[in-house]
C-alpha cells in the first residue's frame, strides 16, 4: 500500500508520504488551511494535517471561495516539483507543492481565530485552556502527545517483557483515608452513601496480590483533591501502578534500576542519564544535607547543622532555636545580592537571612558578627568548610521550619550561582522513612508516608520501639529534585496491620470499616508484597524539559482545578441533586 493510510473518499494520502518520488501523481490530500498567500494571480496555501505540512499553489482563485484559515479541507490535484530557488529547507515537503484542481470544504473555520495556531504556546494560558482544541492543532504540542504515548507504550513493553500482567482496577470505589482529599460521588441506589474516585490502586493492586497475581502494573489514573502546583495537576494524574507478590524493597530496586535508565537514555534527546544503581539516601541524612527529601543532586551545596554551635550563644535571633548554614564561594558580590536574597528567603517564609562574609585571613564581615563569640566563630568556620571568598548564610527557627528553609535557600543559591549541572538526569533513592510523625497542629502521631507499609523490624518494633523511632521499608525515586515515585514494602501481616494502625488511634474495628477488604483478604493467606508507582505525567515533563505539567497532558486544568473549556465544574439541576439524594446547603 502507497498510502500509510487506507485511502477513502477524503484522502488518498497523508502529508508525510508525499516526496519528489510521487512528482506527476495525482492525489487527494486532506487537513486544515494553515495559511493564505496571494501572489495576484496565483495563490499559495499551507496545508496541515497529523503528519505534516505541503504547499499549495491555486490558479483558479474561486477554488478558495468561503474558505478561512483553519477551514478542514479535501484537496486533489497533482504533485510537482517546485523551482529549485523555491526550496523550502524547513519541511520535509520543502522541495514540491501539490498543483490543485479541486477543493471539497469538509468543515467551515470562522474567519477570526482566538491565536494563531502556530504561536499557541506563546498564548496566556488561560485563552489556551479554553480554546485547547485549537493550541493542540499546533504540531509542537501534537508533538508532546506523541512522546507522551510512545512512552507511556514503552512503559508496556518492557513491563510485559519483565512478567508484568497489566490489570485495571475500578474507578468507582470506597472512601478511605490515604492523606488527601477524595473526590465523592453521591449514590442513587444506596440513598447517603457515597462512591469515591482512588486517589491510588494501593488497596486493589494489594488484593491482586492476595488474588495470586505475581506482578501487576497498570497505567493508572488517581483522583486526587489537591491544590495544583507546576509539577502536579490539579484533580487527576496517572502513575505507572506496580506491584510484586514474594518481593523485597530490593527486587523493586532492581527492576526500576532497570526501567528508568531505558526510558530516560531513550527520550532524554541526548541528556546524561545516572546508571544503575542509584545513590541510597537515608530520609533523616536527605533532611540534614539538602534540607530536602527530594534532592537535587545536580547541586553541589550541602546544608550544616550549627545547633551545637550556638547552643549556648548569647546572640537573641539563634539562642534557643535549630540553626541550620550553608557555605558557598560568592566571590565579590555586592550588598545588593544579599539583600536580594534575604528578602526571596523572608517571602518565602523565613524571619530573616543571616549572612557572613569570609576575607582574607579568615576575617569575618557581616551585620551579625559582632553578636559572635570568637569560639563560635572559629567552630562556625570549622564545621562549614568556608574559605576566603566564601559567604555563609544561616537559618534560625524550629527543626521543621529551619529544614524546609534550608532546601529552599541551598535550591536558590545553586540557581543564583550557577552551580547547577546542566545536561544530566541525577537518580536518588530516599529509604528509611519514619514509619510515624508527630502533626504539628494536634501533636498526634499519624503515619509519616504510608499507612500500608512495612515497619522495619515488624511486630517487636511496633511493640517495644518508640513509634517516633520506628523506620519502615519505604522509598522515593527522586530526580534532578523531583519526586518521581513512592514506594514500599506492604503490611501483609494482619497481626502487625493492627498494631500499626492502633498506635495512630485507629482500633480493629475501624480497621475492619476502613480496610475490610484488605483485613479479610489477609485472613486467607497473603504473600510478601512490594511497589512503587512512578508519576507518568512528571516523568513525560522532565523529558521534555517542561516547566509546567499542562504542557504535557491533552486537556488539563487550570491552579484553580477548572476545566475552562468543558466549563467544570458546573452546576447540576435540582433534579439531579434529588435522583442522588443532596441537598445543597
Amino acid at each position: 500500500m502507497e498510502s500509510s493510510v487506507f485511502p477513502n473518499i477524503y484522502r488518498s494520502n497523508v502529508i508525510s508520504d508525499l516526496d519528489e518520488n510521487m512528482v506527476g501523481k495525482k492525489v487527494t490530500v486532506a487537513g486544515w488551511v494553515s495559511t493564505i498567500r496571494d501572489h495576484g494571480g496565483i495563490t499559495f496555501v499551507d496545508l496541515r494535517d497529523y503528519y505534516g505540512i505541503v504547499q499549495l499553489m491555486i490558479k483558479d482563485s474561486s477554488l478558495l471561495d468561503g474558505v478561512n484559515r483553519e477551514t478542514v479541507v479535501s484537496v486533489e490535484g497533482e504533485v510537482t516539483l517546485r523551482d529549485e530557488i523555491n526550496y523550502n529547507p524547513k519541511l520535509p515537503t520543502g522541495k514540491i507543492e501539490i498543483v490543485v484542481s479541486k477543493i471539497t470544504i469538509l468543515g467551515r473555520s470562522q474567519n477570526v481565530l482566538p491565536f494563531e495556531i502556530m504561536e499557541s504556546t506563546e498564548t496566556n494560558d488561560e485563552l489556551r485552556m479554553k480554546y485547547r482544541y485549537l493550541d493542540l492543532r499546533n504540531p509542537v504540542m501534537q508533538e508532546k502527545l506523541r512522546i507522551r504515548a510512545d512512552i507511556t507504550f514503552e512503559f508496556r513493553k518492557i513491563l510485559r517483557e519483565l512478567g508484568f500482567l497489566e490489570v485495571t482496577t475500578p474507578i468507582l470505589t470506597a472512601s478511605s483515608p490515604e492523606g488527601s482529599r477524595d473526590y465523592l460521588v453521591p449514590s442513587r441506589i444506596h440513598k447517603g452513601k457515597f462512591y469515591a474516585l482512588p486517589q491510588a490502586p494501593q488497596q486493589f493492586k494489594q488484593l491482586l496480590m492476595t488474588a495470586g497475581i505475581d506482578r501487576y502494573f497498570q497505567i493508572a489514573p488517581c483522583f486526587r483533591d489537591e491544590d495544583a502546583r507546576a509539577d502536579r495537576s490539579p484533580g487527576e494524574f496517572y502513575q505507572v501502578d506496580i506491584e510484586m507478590a514474594f518481593a523485597t524493597q530490593e527486587d523493586v530496586f532492581k527492576v526500576m534500576e532497570y526501567i528508568m535508565p531505558i526510558i530516560f537514555n531513550k527520550y532524554s534527546k541526548g541528556i546524561t542519564v545516572d546508571p544503575a544503581p542509584f545513590v541510597r539516601i537515608p530520609y533523616k541524612e536527605s533532611l540534614e544535607k539538602y534540607g530536602t527529601d527530594k534532592p537535587d543532586l545536580r547541586n553541589p551545596i550541602l546544608v550544616h547543622n550549627l545547633t551545637d554551635v550556638f547552643k549556648n550563644t548569647e546572640f537573641n535571633a539563634f539562642s534557643g532555636q535549630v540553626v541550620k548554614a550553608i557555605a558557598v564561594e560568592t566571590g565579590e558580590k555586592p550588598r545588593s545580592f544579599y539583600d536580594n536574597l534575604t528578602q526571596y528567603m523572608v517571602d518565602n517564609g523565613a524571619k530573616g537571612l543571616a549572612w557572613i562574609k569570609v576575607e582574607e585571613g579568615n576575617q569575618l564581615v557581616g551585620p551579625i558578627v559582632k553578636f559572635l563569640s570568637e569560639e563560635e566563630k572559629s567552630e562556625m568556620i570549622k564545621q562549614t568548610g568556608a574559605k576566603p571568598g566564601y559567604a555563609i548564610f544561616l537559618i534560625a527557627d524550629k527543626y521543621s521550619v529551619a529544614t524546609k528553609l534550608s532546601g529552599v535557600l541551598r535550591t536558590e543559591l545553586g540557581n543564583r550561582l550557577n552551580l547547577i549541572e546542566q545536561g544530566v538526569y541525577k537518580f536518588c533513592w530516599i529509604v528509611d522513612f519514619p514509619m510515624y510523625e508527630l502533626d504539628e497542629e494536634t501533636n498526634k502521631l499519624d503515619f509519616c508516608h504510608n499507612p500500608f507499609s512495612m515497619p522495619q523490624g515488624g511486630l517487636e518494633a511496633l511493640t517495644t520501639k518508640d513509634p517516633l523511632d520506628i523506620l519502615a521499608y519505604q522509598y522515593d525515586i527522586v530526580v534532578n529534585g523531583i519526586e518521581l515515585s513512592s514506594g514500599a514494602v506492604r503490611n501483609h501481616d494482619i497481626d502487625i496491620m493492627l498494631k500499626a494502625f492502633e498506635i495512630v488511634g485507629y482500633d480493629e474495628k475501624v480497621v475492619k470499616e476502613k480496610f475490610g477488604a484488605l483485613y479479610n483478604a489477609f485472613s486467607y493467606g497473603a504473600p510478601p508484597h512490594a511497589g512503587i508507582a512512578p508519576g507518568l505525567d512528571r516523568i513525560i515533563m522532565l523529558l521534555l524539559n517542561e516547566s509546567n505539567i499542562r504542557e504535557i497532558i491533552a486537556f488539563p486544568m487550570n491552579q484553580k482545578a477548572q476545566d475552562l473549556m468543558m466549563n467544570a465544574p458546573c452546576e447540576v439541576t435540582e433534579e439531579q441533586l434529588r435522583e442522588v439524594h443532596i441537598k445543597l446547603r
